[in-house]
């Protein structure tokens, strides 16, 4: 399950960098849950060559996450998000006196998604 939630953030981010034909391929293996023997049969080509294909756009996708490292960026301004609003939420809940110290966290936080964007 995490190689197929992985494979989908990187298309997400970098799939059309890739030619037509493969993000169709890359498409049904990963967003339609389709087999390499489904795809090979309804685009004409071997399962082997399906096979070929899905290990070269992986191989393309991830070097475009080792350069640009998007994913990466996403995923670590998600979590300060969260924290965000857990760190609101507890401000919600009625502890006035640490008001200063949460707002501090909340524009640090803030600040450095910021940064990274």
């Amino acid at each position: 399950m995490e190689k197929i939630v992985e494979q989908g953030l990187l298309y997400d981010f970098y799939g059309e960098l890739l030619n037509e034909h493969q993000k169709q391929i890359y498409e049904a293996l990963v967003y339609n849950d389709m087999s390499l023997s489904e795809i090979a049969d309804e685009q004409g080509i071997s399962r082997q060559g399906v096979h070929d294909l899905i290990k070269r756009c992986n191989k393309a996708l991830a070097g475009y996450e080792d350069k640009l490292h998007l994913v990466e960026k996403f995923q670590n301004a998600k979590k300060k998000v969260h924290l965000i609003d857990r760190i609101a939420e507890s401000v919600e809940e009625g502890d006035t006196k640490e008001l200063y110290d949460r707002l501090k966290q909340i524009r640090k936080l803030s600040n450095e998604i910021l940064e990274e964007l």
